[in-house]
């Protein structure tokens, strides 16, 4: 925490908001400090060893999708009746960290709220590399993942079409469509950007490089209208997808017939889930970034707090969902939805997964009802990551304990994951990381244009 952010805090019994950027630096040395983490990193051995670390992860997951495909998904935990696990949980896990990319992006910008401006880039690139690691595990789940585009309605000259009944296409679609959307969105926010990488980059090479990617982006009036009313377009395009990919996916449980899963309430409870896991990820993210590249002039206890604000909201719309479920459960009077609320859940094999889901995701989050809660960014990283633990046991409750325990007690078995379902899931942790540290290098993770422009608007207000 800088002095300034200190002194505001402490200054009186109830402190004023942090600014969204301290001091008044010029657009040279806004241009300067964002931009050169691209070519003299300040942490060039810490990037070394995480990088090395995000390899590794990698190459585990690498083997764990080898063995896989070579074997068979019989390597994996599944069973009957759980013949979903981790490799749909992870699925649904992942897609949810990427909500909050979309929403901080899309959703605030349409909304006009500034903090949005320091962090958007960031969170767009989380949303990218969260999808790419979703998508591997429905691929697997496959059997045959490279018969993956038997899920795309091609006219087939064995007529073997998909079964448009199934969630799995509407999956595919959805899936595809995000993921296609945010990375224009993305890489379009990118191009004022790249046009500075190309006229500061220090060699030839460089310049060609960032050059062919800017698209001959200039700067002038004209291309700065097409630009805003492209971005925003995109925004209005994007802004949907929030509320309708998780929806969808939800799906694939709502219109199953197994206890507990058969309900209305899926859609809005799973987008909940997802943006509370999302904003979890970009503190997690965030704050060890913000310490170690010096951005808390940029990325200030404002940001942190309404981030932390969001986490809170989103909190309580989940612990609602499961009230609502509870509440379903035992109005409905079916001694099967009764059992797997009341018994199965809280006391069958499994069961300290979701005694850490109540902990993690209705306790935990209460800690930010405290300002100075919100405004420490070491409790916020440890509430963050216990809030993904939390959501991550929240998808094995749903997929796991649901179906461990089904209709016919003879069918009933427990499961286990395998060291390849673990290594699957570790490795694709590393994979993101490794995706996001290559990011950060090749990239000015906050927009220079577009904080420059905050920057002019105001010290323009301060003068009025």
């Amino acid at each position: 925490m800088s002095e300034t952010e200190t002194a505001a805090l402490t200054s009186s019994a109830t402190p004023p908001l942090a600014p969204l950027l301290l001091g008044h630096p010029t657009d040279a040395e806004l241009t300067h400090q964002l931009i050169s983490p691209v070519w003299t990193p300040r942490s060039r051995p810490a990037w070394l060893a995480a990088f090395g670390v995000a390899a590794l992860g990698t190459t585990l997951l690498l083997y764990a999708v080898t063995v896989t495909v070579w074997k068979g998904i019989g390597v994996w935990g599944n069973n009957i009746p759980v013949a979903w696990a981790f490799g749909i949980i992870n699925f649904v896990w992942w897609i949810g960290i990427g909500h909050a990319g979309t929403f901080i992006s899309a959703i605030l910008l349409l909304l006009e709220q500034r903090w949005r401006t320091s962090i958007n880039r960031f969170t767009e690139a989380m949303t990218l590399f969260a999808v790419v690691q979703a998508g591997l595990f429905p691929l697997l789940h496959l059997g045959r993942p490279w018969f993956f585009y038997w899920l795309v309605p091609y006219p087939a000259t064995m007529q073997a079409w998909p079964n448009f009944r199934s969630a799995l296409p509407w999956d595919a679609a959805a899936v595809f469509t995000y993921f296609t959307v945010s990375l224009v969105f993305w890489y379009l926010g990118l191009l004022p950007d790249l046009a500075k990488l190309r006229d500061a980059a220090p060699g030839r090479t460089r310049r060609m490089i960032y050059g062919i990617f800017a698209l001959g982006f200039r700067g002038s009036l004209e291309q700065h209208r097409h630009y805003r009313l492209l971005y925003g377009l995109l925004a209005g395009l994007a802004t949907p997808l929030v509320l309708s990919v998780h929806s969808i996916v939800s799906a694939d449980f709502a219109i199953t017939l197994v206890p507990s899963w058969h309900s209305t309430i899926f859609p809005p409870f799973f987008v909940a889930g997802a943006i509370f896991s999302g904003f979890a990820m970009v503190v997690t993210l965030l704050v060890p970034i913000r310490r170690i590249f010096g951005l808390e002039n940029v990325i200030t206890l404002r940001h942190l707090d309404n981030l932390a604000k969001m986490m809170l909201v989103t909190s309580w719309i989940v612990i609602y969902s499961y009230l609502i479920e509870d509440f379903i459960a035992w109005y409905s009077g079916s001694p099967y939805e009764k059992y797997q609320f009341f018994v199965a859940r809280p006391f069958a094999p499994g069961s300290m997964v979701f005694w850490t889901m109540q902990v993690c995701n209705i306790l935990v989050p209460q800690l930010l009802w405290w300002r100075r809660v919100r405004a420490s960014p070491g409790l916020l990283v440890v509430i963050a990551v216990l809030v993904n633990v939390g959501m991550w046991s929240e998808r094995f409750v749903i997929i796991v304990l649901s179906l461990q325990r089904d209709y016919l007690p003879s069918s009933w078995a427990d499961y286990a994951p395998t060291r390849v379902d673990i290594a699957l899931f570790v490795g694709t942790m590393g994979f993101f990381m490794l995706l996001f540290l290559a990011f950060l290098r090749l990239f000015p993770f906050i927009p220079v244009a577009e904080v420059a422009e905050l920057s002019h608007e105001l010290r323009a207000e301060e003068k009025v």
